[in-house]
């Protein structure tokens, strides 16, 4: 979908911090969206990354569009280095009320047997312990703000088994440490909801994925079409505004409908046979 253009100010003076704000290339990843889609309904945003010259594209990006934002360069996967930059952003911010949890990257791929040691621990690192560390530095600010709401950006990798080893299981994990946020501080008022996007088409995935893998990640998913950026950064903004104060523990796919189809019928979708029985 292309850049939301409309803006309802649903954030006006609203403080965020989003981790893994920058993106690969010149595109626009999912942290590059959320933000600038943020920044357009009126909050000032943190953005940490440990790529600096990403996250000021980003904090570029925003700039055009009238909104403000600063970067706060982290190693988010150690948690000294984490509570460090959190602390820079809220004294900056002067106090928080969205965090988005958006760090995260397919690591740790490979069958048991062939995967080091090194590999599982930089992929709960980075898809599970950051946010984790983050959260953590984060979270009395959070109670003490207006929004009170945390987006944690999971996978369907989460949710549905793909064969990789560290990946999906730290995805997993992520989604219930959101719900695990939900129970522990809802009673001070606090959201807590993750995301599942699933066949988004963002510069990192393009690196990786030729013409054929697109069409057949188009072609399994029930519409058939593909998601982008973008579309995770609508459901962040509705997850952490307003129009969501009765939603917490959440866990929303955005993925086509990848995750409700059927093995059977996606097999039939490939084939090229009817997807209806």
């Amino acid at each position: 979908m292309p850049e939301p253009a409309a803006a309802y100010r649903r954030l006006q003076d609203w403080r965020a911090l989003v981790t893994g704000a920058g993106s690969q290339g010149d595109g626009v990843g999912t942290g590059r969206a959320i933000s600038v889609l943020f920044a357009r309904e009126g909050a000032r945003l943190a953005l940490l990354d440990r790529d600096v010259e990403r996250a000021a594209a980003t904090q570029a990006m925003i700039a055009e569009r009238g909104g403000e934002a600063r970067v706060f360069p982290a190693d988010l996967t150690q948690p000294t280095e984490a509570a460090a930059a959190v602390a820079q952003a809220l004294a900056w911010l002067g106090g928080l009320d969205v965090l988005v949890n958006n760090l995260g990257l397919g690591s740790g791929g490979a069958r048991l047997e062939e995967m080091a040691d090194a590999a599982w621990a930089q992929g709960l690192d980075l898809n599970l312990n950051s946010a984790v560390f983050v959260t953590r530095a984060a979270i009395a600010a959070l109670l003490a703000g207006q929004g009170k709401a945390v987006v944690n950006i999971a996978s369907v990798a989460g949710l549905r088994a793909h064969g990789v080893g560290a990946y999906g299981p730290a995805k997993a994990a992520l989604i219930q440490f959101t719900r695990e946020l939900a129970v522990m501080y809802g009673p001070q008022g606090l959201r807590a909801n993750a995301i599942a996007p699933g066949h988004i088409l963002t510069p990192l995935v393009e690196r990786f994925a030729g013409p054929a893998a697109r069409e057949t990640r188009r072609r399994i998913a029930p519409l058939e079409i593909e998601g982008d950026a973008w579309d995770v950064a609508q459901a962040a903004l509705f997850l952490a505004g307003p129009e969501a104060r009765f939603i917490t523990g959440a866990c929303l796919p955005v993925d086509g409908g990848v995750t409700a189809i059927a093995p059977l019928a996606a097999y039939e979708r490939l084939a090229g046979e009817s997807a209806t029985r």
